[in-house]
């Protein structure tokens, strides 16, 4: 990262196209980073909930092929669907707890009933986010991410020492170091090619060593099939007379979907942040893609019978990171490969047999950068003093409540487990402390409703005026704030516009009092680019100014800070105006 905020370490970014052979080598690293825990996941679901080997081949089966269609999805722009970035899918452990319970207590089709129920609440979550705008912040998104990485850090941490029973006690933490130790100099020093592949020579090299130390064990491999799809393979079917398990399970998996559904907000925010040589505003449009994909994958993961399929966290950002290939069609080697994994049992049971502190050291250096990936998304927004409050007190409880059993020995069964996950009530710690601060902040303001065009002028004017009189701003500050309405609204109505007022987008204009200032919120329909970065580089652009970048000149003259987030159907421009009396 160098001055400026220019991160050059990024050598293709999301919209680029990588040469194949660059794609390829990426895909693949992203390949190893993600189906170990994928399978270990599935299987640990499948044998926790009493299931046979049957199910647990047609889990692993079906989950692959799911990974591998919504990867590519997640990767390309098609409707309301996709990111635009990599995010790679998977079945994650958020949900381990609660399928294991619906496994034990009704089977696949329990299991089924319950997940494709609560699809229906993550769409919704995509649906509704505009309006959770307020709620759902760069704060809580970041704060979660944060969670996410302390959660899953012991996870890493237990894999060092999984080694067999007659090798050395050093074995582990030896072969994690050193794996560790190559992949992290080379991510540091290298560059060109050598760079792409670090992450898979420290892979390499670490096998290496634990081979030496006698802790490989290759008999996965010799057992698996060479093609085939398992037998099973069929839809698990739903349970449509619900008893006491199922609505006992419901609310659980809703909240713990609703949660996710957060988690993958701030993946997305994330993945965007990681993906650019230039800070950017994020585009919230791609982050309801996003939503929507991992809203469809829950709802294939309850079609097939298996545990839920969303974005994994960690191995997206880390692989952009690591290898500075952020380019989509890694997305598109990633999910095909998934699928090619699927079909062919003996590729990934080559990939399980990597050791265990392999991937452990792996796992640490993936959850560092998701560390630092939440703490740049609570900073992007900047940070007050309130805000400091909400993310200090909020990633205090949710660490502290971690690997605790605090609720489960007040309240016990399932409520008291779920109570007890750090990332849970850190979230909604978060989400609670930021809605008591909208509900509680000063209530002077107001909201005009008219249309976007140049004859709302002298109405927006007298409105805002209006508001900032009765504050008692002087003279100076009035004429500041209606200018800088003024210029808000002219950057917004497109250059070529000529409907009549009556035909125009609507328009409402939001007016809230702040300490020493006052916030201009304006929630309209706009064009593709977002005003936000036209501001940021309006500098780099040419001498020759047409109308509209004189009003963004102006608009950032008047305005101490302007936000624009773009959402499908509907656009918001935050203005904040700086006043004295």
């Amino acid at each position: 990262m160098q001055a400026g905020g220019v991160n050059d370490a990024i050598q293709y970014e999301a919209d680029e196209s990588c040469p194949p052979l660059v794609a390829l080598s990426v895909g693949l690293q992203g390949v190893l980073l993600a189906v170990a825990p994928l399978v270990l996941v599935v299987a640990i679901t499948s044998r926790a909930g009493g299931q046979d080997e049957s199910y647990l081949s047609w889990a692993v089966f079906a989950a692959l092929i799911i990974a591998g269609i919504l990867t590519a999805l997640q990767a390309s722009r098609f409707w309301r669907l996709g990111a635009g970035h990599i995010l790679i899918m998977g079945a994650t452990p958020n949900f381990v707890a609660v399928s294991v319970l619906a496994l034990e207590g009704g089977g696949p089709p329990l299991l089924a009933s319950l997940i494709v129920v609560a699809s229906l609440f993550y769409l919704a979550l995509a649906i509704w986010l505009p309006l959770l705008r307020r709620i759902i912040t760069p704060v809580v998104s970041g704060t979660v991410l944060m969670l996410l990485a302390v959660t899953i850090l012991p996870i890493s941490l237990d894999r060092v020492q999984e080694v067999p029973d007659d090798v050395a006690g050093a074995t582990g933490p030896t072969v994690a170091l050193v794996t560790l130790a190559v992949a992290t100099a080379m991510a540091l020093r290298a560059s060109g090619r050598w760079r792409l592949w670090s992450p898979l020579i420290g892979i390499g090299v670490g096998t290496a060593v634990a081979a030496l130390f006698g802790a490989y064990d290759p008999q996965a491999l010799l057992d698996a099939s060479w093609a085939g799809i398992p037998a099973g393979s069929e839809f698990p079917g739903f349970d449509f007379t619900p008893g006491a398990e199922f609505w006992a399970l419901l609310p659980v998996f809703v909240v713990i979907t609703l949660v996710g559904g957060v988690k993958n907000i701030g993946d997305s925010v994330a993945m965007q942040g990681a993906s650019r040589r230039r800070p950017r505003v994020t585009d919230f449009r791609l982050v309801q893609g996003s939503l929507n994909t991992n809203g469809i994958g829950i709802f294939l993961s309850g079609i097939a019978g298996t545990p839920p399929t969303t974005v994994f966290s960690s191995t997206s950002v880390s692989l952009a990171s690591l290898t500075g290939v952020a380019s989509r069609n890694v997305g598109y080697v990633i999910g095909g490969a998934f699928v090619v994994l699927a079909l062919f049992p003996k590729l990934p049971a080559l990939i399980l047999t990597i050791p265990s502190p392999v991937m452990g050291a792996f796992l640490l250096t993936a959850i560092a950068l998701l560390f630092v990936a939440g703490i740049r998304t609570v900073i992007q927004d900047g940070l007050t003093a309130q805000k400091v409050l909400v993310v200090g007190i909020a990633f205090s409880l949710g660490a502290g409540v971690e690997h605790q059993t605090i609720f489960a020995d007040l309240i016990g069964g399932t409520w008291g487990r779920l109570l007890d996950n750090g990332m849970l009530i850190g979230a909604l710690a978060a989400v609670v402390m930021t809605l008591f601060l909208d509900l509680t902040s000063p209530s002077r303001g107001g909201r005009l409703q008219s249309k976007l065009h140049a004859a709302s002028l002298a109405e927006i004017d007298a409105f805002v005026r209006g508001i900032a009189g009765k504050l008692g701003w002087n003279e100076a500050s009035l004429d500041r704030l209606g200018a800088a309405a003024e210029e808000a609204l002219m950057s917004l109505i497109p250059a070529d516009q000529e409907v009549e007022a009556e035909e125009a987008p609507r328009l409402i204009v939001a007016v809230q009092p702040e300490t020493g200032a006052i916030q201009m919120e304006f929630l309209a329909v706009f064009d593709e680019e977002n005003l936000e970065d036209r501001l940021a580089y309006l500098d780099e652009e040419s001498e020759g100014l047409q109308e509209g970048e004189v009003s963004l000149r102006l608009l950032r003259h008047y305005a101490s800070s302007v936000h624009h987030q773009k959402y499908y159907g509907l656009d918001v421009v935050t203005v904040q105006v700086k006043g004295s009396r």
